[in-house]
């Protein structure tokens, strides 16, 4: 049963989480590396990510034995070294395929991050699964839509304006990992 309610919540909810406004500059930068993202593969990848974990992502993770936990914090990880490159100006993606890079890190961990999965547990926890799966969906659209953008923004800005954006949503982004990070290792611990 679809209830609007729910689907603007958990859309907002997810909006919040997947933050790929303020992941402009990475998808800006890790373009400038590899050449070009493919929008349409990072974002069917992330939506698919998302709502196969959405049904069966607990139980994979119980059945490799790692717990919703230990995964936010591998994903604080990696997200922290994004962070760090976008900070500090160095590379540690480099080498990295278009096809490869649009996957990863763009897909995972950037839209379908460890934050964004674990959210989606605790939206199954409050809320119907169409109403989750359409929040997904609009997420994605407007991921796309973004993803899309990423040129045009990176024209509008131009390379100061990236560069300084970049730094500012690293800071962010460091905060971002250190506060997933934080809030799971005591759990873990």
């Amino acid at each position: 049963m679809i209830d609007f309610k729910e689907v603007f919540t958990a859309s907002m909810i997810l909006f919040a989480v997947i933050n790929i406004i303020g992941s402009t500059p990475v998808v800006v930068s890790i373009k400038e590396k590899v050449g070009k993202i493919e929008s349409e593969k990072a974002t069917l990848v992330a939506m698919i990510i998302m709502i196969g974990f959405l049904f069966v992502g607990e139980e994979i993770l119980n059945l490799v034995g790692i717990d919703i936990n230990s995964f936010a914090v591998a994903g604080a990880i990696v997200i922290f070294f994004i962070a760090l490159e976008m900070v500090l100006g160095v590379t540690m993606f480099q080498g990295e395929e278009p096809e490869t890079a649009s996957i990863v890190p763009i897909a995972f961990p950037i839209i379908a991050g460890a934050g964004t999965l674990t959210t989606l547990l605790s939206l199954r926890a409050e809320y119907h699964l169409v109403n989750i799966i359409l929040a997904i969906m609009i997420n994605s659209l407007f991921v796309y839509i973004i993803l899309k953008s990423a040129n045009r923004i990176e024209r509008i800005l131009g390379k100061n304006g990236i560069g300084i954006i970049k730094k500012v949503f690293g800071i962010i982004l460091l905060s971002i990992s250190v506060k997933l990070f934080s809030s799971n290792i005591s759990l873990i611990i």
